[in-house]
């Protein structure tokens, strides 16, 4: 995964450039570069390692240019790899990847272009020289057909100064837009000091961009107008505001998040939900619901069948979203496939959600960024609005899309006749009291701390949790093995006697999760069998419970909630915690565990 950073106007290139990438550090690299055009010629500069090194290298020159690009990446380990890229008077950054690249390199060596480095990037920028006639626009439109795979790619030429060509397919592309100039990002927070207003580019479009004007071409080449979107987002919302970590900081947002996500969607006291996206969706003929997402959007996709199937009654499956596609399933206009991801563009769901539509289901598509591929294709979308989200390791997207699927659920459930106003009106006022219960967990995030003390030096951990806590307990799993690399697996409690058992002993610890849910004597009895055979226990409880529960080594509580649900929002903020202070005092690199990145293309 990589981040883009182009910019055309008033301003200092280079500043705005620079500013722009270190908002997209988040992401994770080992090389970052930049390209302004200066007189008929073009000056590049870049640097292995941190974007400091980057800073270093341009210390002391001075670059008058309102006009460049620049690019942070993984795995460049030589200069020669890192972006951008040049072939004679063509410059270029790209995020993405090229499957096509052997085949379009065999023919440019045959044409005689010579190589400088192993990035598949070189390809397009070659395929773009090769292809120029004095129009760089139309010669980035011919070299991208060609291209298969993903790409979002920033072109200039010193050719055309006044030029910076932007294109995308299936990788993230926006274009922010500001009295006096244009800055055009792989993500939102490189251009938050600059604009709240964006132009989000379609899969397949083409922005010709100058310092006054913004064309853009759709992907057979017509002009179409594409609208500006307002983002509510503040610049300090993109910054750790004290924390020592994103993580940290978006777990302490949670509280926020979850008004933010209810906010115009319901009338607490009467019980009544407005999901405006839905209206036109044909309830009464509902058949069946497909979740389709990967990762942490998977697992609140697993509780999210339960909240369905339990106040819609309305039959639901769960698929990742990566094996969807290779699935012999009959679908129909009844069959509704809600699709989730944070970022919205989340290659393996994008390609279930397209082969959703293809067969004939129609698509919900729940995620964050305003704009994303994944719902300007659906047939409905709703956004989670949970504010950036900048640590690879998520937390507040599981707390907010979990959320708006109870929203969803509730609201089925009311107009199938299911669920009444008067049962979704005691559900609110539980879920209204939720964010004071968060904030009362942080409060006492030092219990937590010690707890993980106790642990981080442990090599596996399992996790197990019933009913509403066993996605929780998959989702808590997957956070340590995501920041502090220990080996940790996620089960329903009960299958932890069919195999796993026979791993627990003093150095494969086990975390129960059971704050008070109905199905707590069950979970009781297999926590004392685990504790029984040896293996270290910790447990989350419900207060009610701190004098009365099984013997573990470790307990950490919860406040105690009216309805079963909302107790699951309490619970992953402990186990979110668990894995920060777990890898927190490994001193690992938090916000950016290793080979992950937040968008996976």
């Amino acid at each position: 995964m990589c981040g883009i950073v182009g910019y055309i106007g008033e301003r200092n290139a280079v500043d705005t450039i620079i500013n722009g990438l270190s908002h997209l550090e988040y992401k994770g690299y080992d090389s970052a570069g930049i390209a302004v055009p200066q007189g008929a010629g073009v000056t590049i500069i870049r640097a292995v390692g941190k974007l400091d090194n980057l800073k270093e290298a341009l210390s002391g020159k001075e670059i008058a240019a309102t006009m460049g690009i620049g690019h942070i990446r993984w795995q460049a380990h030589t200069e020669v790899n890192a972006h951008p890229n040049r072939s004679d008077h063509i410059v270029l950054v790209h995020d993405g990847i090229v499957e096509n690249y052997k085949e379009l390199k065999d023919k440019l060596l045959n044409a005689g272009y010579q190589f400088q480095s192993d990035t598949d990037t070189e390809v397009i920028t070659h395929l773009i020289h090769s292809m120029y006639k004095g129009d760089l626009s139309k010669a980035v439109y011919d070299a991208v057909a060609k291209v298969k795979g993903a790409y979002a790619v920033l072109a200039i030429s010193t050719k055309e100064p006044e030029k910076l060509v932007a294109a995308r397919r299936s990788s993230p592309l926006i274009i922010g837009v500001e009295e006096g100039g244009y800055i055009a990002t792989s993500d939102i927070p490189a251009a938050l000091e600059i604009t709240r207003d964006f132009i989000s580019l379609d899969d397949g479009d083409l922005a010709l961009i100058t310092p006054k004007n913004i064309t853009i071409y759709d992907n057979t080449g017509k002009s179409i107008q594409r609208s500006t979107i307002h983002i509510d987002w503040d610049e300090e919302m993109a910054e750790r505001d004290g924390f020592d970590d994103f993580m940290i900081k978006e777990i302490h947002e949670q509280p926020r998040t979850i008004m933010d996500t209810l906010r115009g969607k319901i009338i607490p006291d009467e019980g009544r939900i407005f999901l405006g996206e839905l209206q036109e969706l044909d309830v009464a003929n509902l058949e069946r619901i497909i979740f389709l997402a990967c990762g942490t959007s998977w697992h609140a996709s697993l509780l999210g069948k339960q909240f369905i199937e339990r106040y819609a009654h309305i039959p639901v499956e769960v698929d990742i979203a990566s094996e969807f596609p290779y699935r012999d399933l009959q679908l129909n206009k009844n069959t509704l496939c809600i699709c989730i991801s944070q970022s919205g563009e989340t290659t393996d769901t994008k390609v279930a959600m397209r082969s959703a539509l293809d067969k004939g289901a129609q698509v919900l598509a729940i995620c964050n960024v305003v704009g994303a591929s994944l719902a300007k294709e659906s047939t409905y979308a709703i956004y989670t609005h949970a504010g950036p989200e900048i640590s690879i390791a998520s937390t507040k997207a599981f707390t907010s899309q979990a959320l708006t699927i109870l929203l969803i659920a509730l609201w089925l459930g009311e107009r199938r006749k299911v669920t009444d106003n008067k049962q979704i009106a005691e559900i609110f006022k539980d879920l209204m009291i939720v964010p004071e219960r968060i904030n009362a967990i942080l409060e006492q995030k030092e219990a937590v701390k010690a707890v993980a003390d106790q642990y981080k030096d442990s090599k596996n951990f399992v996790y197990l949790g019933r009913n509403l806590t066993a996605p929780i307990a998959l989702e808590g799993a997957l956070k340590l093995k995501e920041t502090s690399y220990i080996h940790a697996e996620g089960y329903p409690a009960g299958e932890l006697r069919h195999g796993p058992i026979a791993l627990l002993d003093k150095t494969f610890p086990a975390m129960f999760l059971a704050p008070g849910i109905k199905v707590q004597e069950s979970i009781f009895s297999i926590l004392q069998e685990a504790k029984a055979k040896g293996g270290r226990v910790v447990a989350v409880f419900s207060e009610k419970d701190r004098d009365n529960h099984p013997e573990c080594d470790h307990a950490l509580f919860v406040p105690d909630c009216e309805v079963e649900e909302m107790a699951v929002f309490l619970t992953v903020v402990v186990a979110q915690l668990f894995a920060y202070y777990c890898a927190k005092g490994l001193g690992r690199d938090i916000d950016k565990p290793r080979n992950l990145s937040k968008a996976v293309i």
